[in-house]
């Protein structure tokens, strides 16, 4: 095998275990469930919209940071990036741990230190691997990696529900469960990250990758025609209609993440904590799944085709969601709104790199990624103070559904302003 093939592969790997031993931000809906109930249920009381809001900030924090660790990235490499971003995600998991039953306290330490610590790392590891591969493999090459980060949850979910549940010596001075929970996590994620990040960096200059042998002609119509810089991509009609539909388009998929725990307690009558860690485990498996699977889809028939098919999936699946009352029903639609989040995601990667090239891609995707942070602004929070009005999320299916419809019709005239500037 090639050396260069070889260091491809590695970068590969490492950059998807990095996002896998980074993506914590998808096991906070297991812990609120701790959070939530009253004292003398073993919770710490807290409202949804309380235990909401340090998810929350994280997402916006974290779709900030990715802006500002893509610049540093496309300036110094990703290596001491993704370093950086593995010890402050971890440092602020520990120190969640350390504040325990504090709101405020919280936001600060998994909202900024935590979120901003991934998105760091999420910057950065995967325009280094996409340089590494020929372009006609961006979808699958970002697929990987991008869906490390979402099949985390299926590593984290069985030990975060081990943790809170388990019986043992808490450490480092922690006085429950829930905090020692943060405590270890964090402590994990510090060593493995930096560990991984180690192995993430650029080719050399001038490095060009291999063309497939079996490669058709039309993919070379993928390749941008020149690199952007962020202002220019700025200016562009495609930037801001790509940034709407990332936006609505992340909204319904945030949502579930952040509070699939809440829903399955609330349509399942006596679901365990067993159960709903499963569940959050297997939305995490269909997250990974959807990324890989979309992204390698985009490849071949093309990246807008691929988001209309997964905005129709997910109008669909929103509008039954409701009638999802048994394990089974659930699973059915974790399914639908895993793949759908994750294909999404992985899409976006390759879509900003066709437009607007690679020289500036951590930059320029940073920006398209912001999309992703307003959207855990919109329909999180409304979920949140819907539930806690109501007691359930039918309405707020319907709102996702219209949104997802409203993204369709969006991605549509994506297609039609792509293929004019061809």
């Amino acid at each position: 095998m090639d050396s260069n093939v070889k260091k491809a592969a590695t970068v590969l790997v490492a950059a998807t275990l990095y996002k896998v031993s980074i993506g914590v931000l998808y096991v906070w809906t297991i812990i609120r469930g701790m959070i939530v109930p009253a004292i003398e249920y073993g919770g710490w009381g807290w409202t949804a919209s309380e235990a909401g809001l340090p998810y929350t900030v994280a997402i916006i924090v974290f779709s900030i940071t990715v802006i500002i660790g893509g610049r540093v990235q496309d300036k110094i490499g990703p290596r001491w990036v993704v370093t950086a971003g593995g010890f402050l995600g971890g440092l602020g998991l520990i120190l969640s741990g350390v504040v325990g039953d504090n709101s405020v306290g919280m936001i600060f330490t998994f909202g900024f230190l935590t979120g901003g610590g991934l998105g760091l790392g999420y910057s950065s590891a995967t325009p280094a691997a996409l340089k590494w591969f020929h372009p006609s493999k961006k979808g699958m090459v970002s697929g990987f990696v991008i869906g490390g980060f979402g099949l985390a949850a299926v590593v984290f979910a069985p030990v975060v529900n081990w943790l809170l549940a388990a019986e043992y010596p808490f450490i480092f001075g922690a006085s429950n469960n829930v905090e020692h929970t943060f405590i270890a996590l964090g402590t994990a994620m510090m060593v493995i990250s930096i560990s991984l990040a180690q192995f993430i960096k650029n080719p050399p200059v001038g490095y060009v990758p291999s063309e497939p042998k079996k490669m058709k002609a039309k993919t070379s119509k993928s390749a941008p025609v020149r690199d952007f810089t962020w202002g220019e991509m700025i200016k562009t009609r495609r930037f801001v209609i790509m940034f709407v539909i990332f936006m609505l388009g992340a909204t319904t998929g945030l949502m579930i993440l952040g509070a699939l725990g809440d829903i399955a307690r609330e349509q399942i009558t006596g679901i365990s904590g067993e159960t709903v860690a499963f569940l959050v485990a297997f939305m995490a498996a269909m997250n990974f799944i959807g990324r890989i699977i979309g992204g390698m889809l985009s490849d071949r028939i093309g990246r807008t085709n691929t988001l209309m098919l997964i905005f129709a999936l997910q109008t669909v699946n929103m509008v039954l969601f409701q009638f999802y009352s048994t394990q089974t029903l659930l699973i059915i639609g974790i399914i639908g709104a895993g793949f759908c989040f994750g294909a999404v995601l992985a899409i976006f990667p390759a879509l900003t790199a066709d437009q607007f090239g690679l020289k500036n891609y951590g930059l320029n995707y940073g920006i398209v990624y912001l999309a992703w942070g307003i959207a855990g602004f919109i329909l999180p929070p409304i979920g949140n103070a819907i539930y806690d009005a109501n007691g359930n999320f039918h309405m707020v299916y319907i709102i996702s559904a219209i949104i997802s419809a409203v993204v369709l019709c969006i991605t549509f005239m994506l297609k039609k302003e792509i293929a004019s500037k061809q």
